[in-house]
């Protein structure tokens, strides 16, 4: 599992057209730092922020957090995306779709350099490779939370349930044909127990 969802997931350093940011009940915390970062360092020049959800205690959608956040941050306004209606992660590339074309016009685009904790971020990668026009590229900018990423997930309880979990959808949504299925390097090194 740890092969499946984390190896070859790395930065290539590449500059894009815009960062595209899917939420979560932590993505303020966690990929809004790394958006921000990638925006300042000059390598877009916008940022998408997706994600319909209203977590408990916010009368906010991810969406709109997160730009509030990069506000606060230093980001101006103009400079930021939203799209607000999606309720998962094939939802967050489907609705970011139209807020693209509108901003940029889809045949335009060339590179998105992506946002999302490094667990998740096979699974959001193809979805794109799935659902996004196939002359867009993708930058992978993985970011680690306290306790799921490749070194410590499957040392606490909430690692282990979001490692298997993601595991699980990728084969399932692959064996669907929901998403493209892709070959994974996953050798194993000797004495491996996961």
């Amino acid at each position: 599992m740890t092969h499946l969802l984390f190896s070859s997931i790395h930065d290539d350093q590449l500059k894009g057209d815009c960062i595209f940011v899917a939420g979560s009940s932590k993505a303020v915390k966690y990929r809004l730092p790394k958006a921000v970062e990638l925006y300042k360092q000059g390598r877009a020049g916008k940022i998408l922020f997706s994600g319909g959800v209203k977590w408990q205690g916010s009368e906010y959608t991810e969406a709109e957090e997160l730009k509030k956040g990069a506000i606060s941050l230093g980001v101006p306004e103009k400079d930021i995306l939203i799209e607000t209606v999606s309720l998962h992660t094939l939802e967050n590339v489907l609705a970011s779709l139209l807020v693209l074309d509108r901003e940029f016009h889809l045949h335009n685009i060339r590179r998105l350099l992506v946002v999302t904790t490094s667990y998740h971020m096979r699974r959001l990668h193809l979805t794109l490779k799935t659902y996004m026009p196939d002359w867009i590229s993708f930058t992978l900018c993985p970011v680690d939370d306290d306790n799921t990423n490749e070194d410590n997930w499957y040392l606490s309880e909430t690692g282990i349930k979001r490692v298997t979990g993601e595991t699980g959808k990728l084969i399932r949504y692959v064996k669907q044909g929901a998403l493209k299925d892709e070959e994974v390097d996953i050798h194993l090194n000797t004495g491996a127990n996961i």
